[in-house]
């Protein structure tokens, strides 16, 4: 159809063979999705310093988990849009990604992403250990190749989704002390995967009608409530629990134990009226409550730690 996303894309890309050459430093920095790293490492950080065994911080395996971790998340956000970069043109909120728009040749950023994924996969081997470096390679291999492509086929990708995308404190932990025994380490995992439901459910609702013209199936076409009130309200609510034996394994404070009800009590009340409501304005007040919620519980959990 004329005017339409992808053929604006085909057409730019065919007014500018050597568009390859046009990528400009920031586009490459976007195709590693910083915005999300930052969660990313904040997550690893938060499952590294309540995994380590001593008093001491070791600043200088810290900082290689750190940066081998950034690396893999790099290389995966980079190579999902190399996946979807046909998906993201029709849809309004990603087609002016690198990729997409046009300004990248796929194969560009498809070997950029295999680079920074190769390299932060050995620097975890090589500089922390095994598990750490199994982990990363993990969830960057679930997350491209088995919840990339049920986007397009169920509803249920999301569950699918946040197993891997709650695998960064376990990252953490692994790099901390070698092991994933401590039922502690699974307890911050569970923190975060019930996070990712909440979080992502504001996301499609907002974006619906862009995920439907690319083709994804994100959201039923029926049963609406009930699909959102197990992918929304359910999690939010096993976000609260998770969150208060997170506090409860690290032997934290009342203060820590207060504001972790009141984080997730008032994650649960926006939860719970979006799912009521399912309206853009409830879905963007989910979205913020849950975008705060993250890295204040993590900060609690960290400078609360005994």
């Amino acid at each position: 159809m004329p005017g339409s996303p992808s053929v604006l894309v085909v057409a730019r890309a065919e007014r500018t063979p050597s568009v390859a050459f046009r990528a400009s430093a920031a586009d490459f920095w976007a195709l590693t999705k910083p915005e999300v790293n930052f969660l990313i490492l904040i997550a690893t950080f938060t499952g590294f310093y309540l995994g380590n065994p001593g008093n001491t911080l070791p600043l200088r395996r810290l900082i290689d988990t750190l940066l081998g971790t950034l690396l893999v998340a790099s290389g995966t956000g980079t190579l999902n849009q190399y996946l979807e970069h046909r998906f993201d043109a029709h849809m309004r909120r990603t087609q002016r990604r690198p990729v997409a728009s046009g300004r990248m040749q796929p194969a560009t950023a498809a070997w950029f992403g295999v680079l920074l994924s190769a390299a932060g996969a050995a620097y975890l081997l090589i500089a922390v250990n095994a598990i750490a470096s199994l982990l990363a390679v993990f969830t960057s291999v679930s997350y491209l190749f088995v919840y990339t492509p049920l986007k397009r086929k169920t509803p249920l990708c999301t569950f699918v989704g946040a197993i891997p995308g709650a695998m960064p404190p376990l990252i953490g932990w692994a790099a901390a002390t070698g092991s994933l025994t401590s039922a502690n380490a699974w307890i911050l995992y569970a923190l975060l995967f019930f996070w990712q439901f909440p979080h992502f459910m504001a996301i499609a609702w907002m974006y619906r009608e862009d995920y439907a013209r690319a083709g994804y199936s994100i959201l039923p076409a029926e049963n609406e409530f009930s699909f959102l009130t197990w992918q929304a309200l359910l999690p939010s609510l096993g976000l609260l629990i998770a969150s208060i034996a997170t506090v409860s394994a690290n032997r934290e404070g009342s203060i820590e134990y207060c504001i972790t009800l009141l984080l997730g009590i008032g994650l649960l009340y926006y939860a719970v009226r979006f799912v009521r409501v399912r309206s853009g304005s409830a879905a963007r007040q989910l979205l913020k409550a849950s975008i705060v919620y993250l890295p204040i519980e993590f900060l609690i959990l960290v400078l609360g730690r005994n």
